[in-house]
């Protein structure tokens, strides 16, 4: 089992990061390259991430080629000849982004049987609105011993209003609607960059997407797609985490090729706390000095507010701050589980329901941790960087699902990190 160890306290990262593509990108892209009958469908700036091969393996088990060039970073797809309709247990299980298979299977084959996903326990992701909005496109749905079977001779467009903003069932309808008959209208649809990069390479493989990006998309079904070649947008929650560390440390680091835009609500709270943001020609930089800093209240919201994927880290740089800071998760009902762990390193908080205060500035000590999600793992690490002593944190399997040499990278800023395997 993997450990990255941290000799905290002193570090103060200073340089240069580069950031790979994005994971909650490429994870959709991946299912959409299900649609196209014709031509090959490659991926460039694609992360290599655990994740990113899960989802590979679910794509490969329909009985579609997918090669992996993992020095190039690039993925080739060849789903020409006729695809499997049942995506397989042993890899759908261990990913709840594995859903969005759901409609593009079904809208190429007519029928498809996708078992409940899993993932991380942040809390209850219920798939209700994935299958509200199929059946309203004229899909028979059925669930069965934890699979759902999804049926429809020919999809038809539809009048979808979705009660929530859901990024995965968002994706899945768009990518359902790209071949149904008519036109499919999705209003209060989820709006993050992910979904402008899916609309974006949906339409480079012939589909017809408007609105990606507001809160209302239209859709006009096609008759058939084809394969495109598309680079993957860079990831706006590796960025951020970067822009929390360099801050978290009284840092001074550029994260080149970061889209400010698509950070554009973290970097408003930091530069509230009192951080130095500025865009640069090739990147965002990043400075602070913690003794200037001042504690700020966050909402979680989806997108354009502030992204629950940054809840973590950012809790980790409010420890640190002089004064209370508040944390108002209003996305997933159970991602302050980190907080319980960064209490073992000196954390003074409280956790009433949705919201957590972060009673921060008092002095932090290096202990061992376990990771308890993705996003948990990296402010667990970044919180090792200013804790006094030596932090080790476990449980690493959630780590590499959304970061690519996380550990060398903060090496190279200037961290006295490292990882070990134990047997």
């Amino acid at each position: 089992m993997d450990k990255i160890i941290i000799e905290g306290g002193q570090t103060r990262l200073d340089g240069e990061v580069v950031i790979e593509g994005a994971k909650n990108a490429v994870l959709p892209l991946l299912a959409a390259t299900i649609l196209p009958k014709s031509g090959k469908t490659i991926l460039r700036n694609v992360p290599i991430l655990s994740d990113v091969f899960t989802m590979n393996n679910v794509v490969r088990g329909l009985g579609i080629s997918v090669e992996f060039n993992e020095d190039d970073k690039e993925i080739t797809v060849d789903a020409t000849s006729d695809i499997l309709d049942v995506a397989p247990y042993e890899y759908v299980s261990k990913m709840r982004a594995s859903i969005v298979v759901l409609g593009p299977i079904l809208a190429r084959n007519g029928h498809a049987k996708v078992s409940m996903p899993g993932g991380c326990t942040i809390g209850s992701r219920p798939i209700d609105l994935h299958l509200k909005g199929l059946e309203a496109m004229g899909a028979k749905i059925t669930q069965l011993g934890g699979d759902i079977t999804a049926e429809a001779e020919k999809l038809h467009g539809a009048h979808i209003y979705m009660d929530f903003p859901s990024v995965g069932a968002t994706q899945n309808l768009m990518m359902a609607a790209t071949l149904a008959e008519g036109v499919t209208t999705i209003e209060n649809a989820a709006r993050e960059p992910e979904i402008v990069d899916l609309a974006i390479l949906l339409n480079e493989m012939g589909a017809q997407v408007r609105g990606a990006g507001t809160e209302t998309l239209v859709i006009t079904g096609v008759d058939s797609l084809h394969g495109a070649e598309h680079d993957v947008v860079q990831d706006r929650i590796e960025a951020g985490t970067f822009m929390v560390a360099a801050a978290m440390t009284s840092g001074n680091v550029l994260i080149k090729d970061a889209v400010w835009e698509h950070n554009r609500p973290l970097i408003s709270k930091l530069m509230e706390m009192g951080v130095s943001v500025t865009e640069e020609e090739n990147g965002i930089r990043v400075q602070a000095e913690l003794d200037n800093l001042r504690p700020v209240t966050v909402k979680t919201l989806p997108h354009p507010g502030f992204p629950t994927d940054m809840q973590a880290q950012f809790t980790a740089l409010m420890a640190i701050v002089k004064g209370e800071s508040t944390m108002i998760e209003t996305v997933f009902e159970n991602r302050f589980q980190h907080l319980e762990e960064m209490r073992r390193m000196g954390l003074h908080s409280e956790i009433l329901r949705d919201t957590a205060l972060i009673h921060g500035g008092h002095d932090l000590q290096g202990a061992p941790v376990m990771s308890t999600d993705l996003r948990a793992s990296a402010a667990l690490i970044l919180t090792g960087l200013v804790a006094n002593g030596t932090t080790i944190v476990g449980k690493l399997t959630h780590l590499d699902r959304g970061y690519y040499q996380f550990h060398e990278k903060l090496a190279k800023l200037g961290a006295n990190i490292r990882r070990v395997s134990e047997a």
